[in-house]
């Protein structure tokens, strides 16, 4: 989890606890190791870099279809979505 104020509130400890679930915290300021994080700037790169949508309707309309067809960036996206961290400067 990313430390903010709601992931250490009480009742979400009490949940993870009841539900055996371990919190694990990512250091402060690294993205980099938040899975979700890289998803969206793979998104970001497919749909907002260099482009320019005048309505909003039609930013809504590019945003679906890049979800809905989503695995035909399987391969790229395996290898950014991973868990397979190595330790800098440990």
């Amino acid at each position: 989890m990313d430390q903010a104020i709601t992931d250490k509130a009480l009742s979400v400890r009490e949940l993870a606890k009841k539900l055996n679930i371990e919190i694990v915290f990512l250091p402060a300021y690294s993205p980099n190791l938040n899975p979700i994080e890289r998803l969206w700037k793979f998104f970001k790169k497919k749909v907002l870099y260099n482009q320019y949508y005048e309505k909003f309707k039609d930013f809504k309309l590019i945003c679906a279809s890049f979800f809905r067809g989503i695995r035909k960036y399987e391969l790229e996206l395996a290898t950014l979505i991973t868990d397979n961290f190595s330790a800098v400067g440990t």
